[in-house]
């Protein structure tokens, strides 16, 4: 994890130096993009996965990124994840709630089994860290909480029951944190990404790269999104620049759902 921390031109509102977040679903796409932009930024981290790849991020800056392998949705480890930020660090400021599954399959042939696994990992695995966060960043007096939900947040698209239900509960999840964290100095937003280009993405469709850069057109600003251009959102959210801004679902889509 190569960091610079040169924040020179960068408003002192954005500059992250001195602040702990977790990340979690760090190892690839928005999860890694994010972690590396807050590193930059200056702050330290607490990644999160489920693969030991994210073992990786912390070897490759030990002093300023720790790193646990496990369930998002597993509630010992949302303890561990807090006591860990607060024992390494001495704080917690930010969570970034990132991981999550996709699944596109229409209702009928939608298992309970497939729709049980969707909510755990996205309504769950979200909610279990939120609640840990929320009550260390009560008792110091404030944080941030950023949440990665969707576009299927808000619309609808076929063969997602499962996928819309989950990011739609973690769309009001992120409001109702906002109204509870107000009094507390926590404040709770949410990005709701589009069609972004990352394997997660690619994974979901039956050809590969081309079907995903298919997607293109239908967004007006004419082509998918990048991981970064998330990043950017959440750290803008994360930081002291958005002081006055909680309860927000912050479409990053190219304008997809303005149409």
């Amino acid at each position: 994890m190569t960091t610079t921390h040169d924040h020179s031109t960068l408003p002192a509102s954005w500059d992250l130096t001195g602040r702990v977040a977790v990340v979690t679903g760090a190892t690839r796409g928005i999860g890694r993009a994010t972690a590396l932009l807050l590193r930059e930024r200056g702050a330290r981290l607490v990644v999160t996965d489920r693969s030991e790849a994210v073992e990786e991020l912390a070897a490759d800056d030990p002093g300023g990124v720790a790193a646990l392998v496990g369930d998002v949705a597993d509630e010992e480890l949302a303890r561990a994840t807090m006591r860990l930020a607060t024992d390494r660090f001495g704080r917690l400021d930010i969570l970034v709630n990132n991981a999550g599954r996709t699944l596109n399959k229409p209702i009928t042939e939608t298992s309970v089994a497939d729709f049980e696994g969707i909510l755990r990992v996205n309504a769950r695995g979200n909610f279990v860290q939120a609640r840990e966060a929320f009550g260390v960043m009560a008792d110091a007096g404030g944080g941030a909480i950023v949440s990665v939900a969707s576009v299927s947040s808000v619309v609808a698209f076929e063969t997602q029951t499962a996928y819309a239900a989950s990011k739609g509960a973690l769309a009001q999840m992120t409001r109702v944190l906002a109204i509870e964290g107000g009094p507390k100095g926590i404040r709770s937003n949410a990005v709701l990404p589009g069609v972004i280009d990352t394997d997660i993405m690619e994974g979901v469709v039956d050809n590969g790269r081309e079907m995903l850069a298919s997607f293109g057109p239908a967004h007006p600003i004419g082509r998918i999104g990048r991981p970064q251009e998330v990043a950017e959102a959440i750290a803008f959210l994360a930081s002291d620049a958005s002081a006055f801004v909680t309860g927000a679902l912050v479409a990053v889509d190219g304008g997809w759902t303005a149409q």
